[in-house]
């Protein structure tokens, strides 16, 4: 069985499924002032990255400049639970429309139609685009693999 932290966990069943999911990753990075921050947020796998959309004013942005480690977790929550985690160093790139990445989100999370509906009036919005590299991917499926403190 593939170790906790081993990047090939991307690839695990578990993890494939929620990478295609729509549950909302969360995303948690430090704030200037040294404090946790957790945020929901939509995201989008491109294989090698996660990729997410914000606006380029949003606190984030700032505290990820300064800040750049990171984890996530995509979770489903009913039982067996199945829970990806990852940890990651992450960059922003500000755009001066909305990034494809978050255009593919917006309509895996709410269908085709509807999610160009919902993008359509931000196209030409400025926009900030967050990568995430994995450096880290642990999988939980409350059947074979369970939280270290259950294993031990």
């Amino acid at each position: 069985m593939t170790q906790q932290g081993d990047l090939a966990l991307l690839d695990d069943p578990v993890a494939k499924t929620l990478l295609s999911s729509t549950a909302l990753a969360r995303l948690a990075y430090q704030w200037l002032d040294g404090t946790p921050r957790v945020v929901p947020i939509w995201f989008h796998w491109n294989g090698t990255e996660l990729v997410l959309g914000t606006p380029p004013r949003a606190p984030k942005v700032r505290a990820l400049a300064s800040h750049p480690r990171v984890a996530v977790t995509i979770d489903q929550p009913d039982w067996p639970y199945k829970v990806l985690l990852i940890r990651g160093d992450a960059s922003v790139e500000n755009l001066d429309h909305v990034s494809p990445e978050y255009e593919q989100a917006a309509m895996r999370y709410f269908g085709p139609e509807q999610g160009r509906a919902w993008v359509e009036p931000l196209r030409d919005a400025p926009s900030a685009r967050i990568r995430i590299r994995p450096t880290w991917a642990g999988v939980l499926d409350f059947e074979s693999r369970f939280p270290s403190a259950l294993s031990a």
